[in-house]
């Protein structure tokens, strides 16, 4: 029996030692995945309380667990409102991630641990609000008029599916329609996830309108000097078909995590990939080549930079709302990091279906949505050569009789942006909706379309 007992006490012993050891571990080394999923944490709920003023515990619970994966059910948070600060952490200790939020800039994350720099860059938010008693778009005053048959489309929760925040339906330029998810309203601001690089190529059409940039130009960065990089253009890069290495999967860390996540630089990162195809002649959708996108409009707007998506877009068409999110490095993250209201998000829908004109005055140079809109050669159709999509989230338009002229803003877990010409018809849905869902959009523009026919 003493023999059993001290060989009881040594596996204990051992058995604690290898849980301190693994403490430790996780402490002073955690995995990749760990600060991925911490960063990830303490950027979404910073993003969404310090922007759009939510719950923190909510946006834990439901927006920072939507990807499902098991190490996020044990992330923990805390919030400093003082210091405009989030802390995430497995445990909320191991692998702690933080995210700072900004004036008019949003939060980023710090994977660097340099705080100072990122709180040393920001921006004046507008004070160009819409006013109130002004019809929308000019405004925000939304008087919708009777409509039965598309109240019961708004109504159907199969069409505007699980997890919606926000419907917004715009038809010959005015707002008859709009739902909202509870807790949301038409004040709160939305990410759009990928439906950012649409706003980001027009953007880069402002750059273009002021001589400031031209989409054929190649030897864009000095990294890629003295090798088959230079011969990328601004327009391969929008056209997802640069051939560059990213790997865009978000089930681990990836080219995409680790860019949005763990580097304070993700246009260097997403420029330091090398070539994996020749240039121009495979699509491969990249938000690394967003991300260098931004870089180039930035270096190209000069000592305007941070101040050039407001002044430049967002102003004119009345999104004051807008609020683009920049990273550490003060690199606007033109993949994924907008949030807007959803009229204001609206709003950006109409100026494209208006080519590029608000109020009459010319935003885009003439004809740049409609390149916008051109397949990309390499995307066997998908894909317009301005960073937007001619067929709606999982296939082709025809397979749900929507407008055949109809395209889309898409983004990660159910955000989309129908716009059809044809039918003077912008369709924005928000929400929270993972891809696993089988959520499709294309039923809802085809019912939203046909009650308005």
């Amino acid at each position: 029996m003493p023999r059993i007992g001290r060989v009881v006490k040594l596996a204990g012993a051992l058995l604690a030692a290898i849980v301190v050891a693994g403490a430790g571990w996780l402490f002073f080394a955690p995995p990749e995945l760990i600060r991925v999923g911490s960063a990830y944490a303490a950027k979404i709920v910073c993003s969404n309380v310090f922007l759009a003023k939510r719950d923190a515990r909510e946006v834990l619970s439901n927006d920072v667990q939507a990807p499902g994966h098991p190490l996020l059910r044990i992330m923990r948070v805390g919030v400093d409102e003082d210091t405009r600060s989030v802390t995430a952490g497995l445990l909320g200790v191991f692998g702690k991630g933080t995210a700072i939020a900004r004036d008019g800039l949003g939060c980023a994350t710090v994977p660097n641990g340099d705080v100072e720099q990122v709180r040393a860059t920001d921006q004046l938010a507008s004070n160009n609000q819409p006013a109130s008693t002004l019809p929308w778009p000019q405004g925000n005053l939304v008087t919708l008029a009777d409509n039965p048959p598309l109240q019961h489309v708004l109504d159907d929760p199969m069409l505007t599916g699980p997890g919606m925040r926000a419907v917004v339906v715009v038809h010959d330029g005015k707002i008859v329609g709009e739902r909202y998810g509870e807790g949301f309203s038409a004040e709160t601001p939305l990410l759009g996830w990928s439906m950012t690089k649409t706003v980001n190529a027009a953007i880069i059409g402002t750059l273009v309108k002021a001589g400031r940039m031209d989409i054929g130009a190649s030897d864009l960065l000095d990294v890629w000097r003295g090798d088959d990089r230079a011969r990328i253009t601004i327009a391969d890069l929008m056209a997802m078909s640069s051939g560059l290495a990213f790997n865009e999967d978000y089930g681990a860390v990836t080219d995409v995590t680790r860019m949005l996540f763990l580097e304070p630089d993700m246009a260097a990162f997403a420029a330091s990939k090398p070539l994996q195809a020749r240039v121009g002649q495979r699509f491969n959708y990249s938000s690394g080549t967003a991300a260098i996108l931004s870089r180039l409009w930035q270096d190209a707007a000069g000592a305007d930079a941070l101040a050039w998506p407001r002044h430049a877009l967002f102003d004119p068409l009345g999104m004051s709302s807008a609020v683009f999110e920049a990273d550490e490095s003060g690199t606007f993250a033109g993949s994924s990091y907008l949030y807007a209201t959803a009229r204001d998000w609206a709003r950006f829908g109409q100026f494209l279906l208006q080519d590029g004109v608000w109020d009459g005055n010319e935003i885009l140079p003439p004809g740049f949505v409609s390149w916008m809109r051109e397949p990309a050669p390499a995307s066997n159709g998908s894909y317009g050569k301005g960073q937007l999509w001619l067929r709606g989230p999982g296939g082709p338009n025809a397979d749900e009789s929507v407008p055949a002229d109809a395209y889309w803003l898409i983004g990660h877990d159910g955000q989309s942006m129908a716009i059809a010409p044809s039918k003077g018809l912008v369709v924005l849905r928000l929400g929270l909706t993972p891809s696993i869902l089988g959520y499709k959009p294309q039923r809802l523009l085809a019912a939203i379309a046909n009650a308005l026919d």
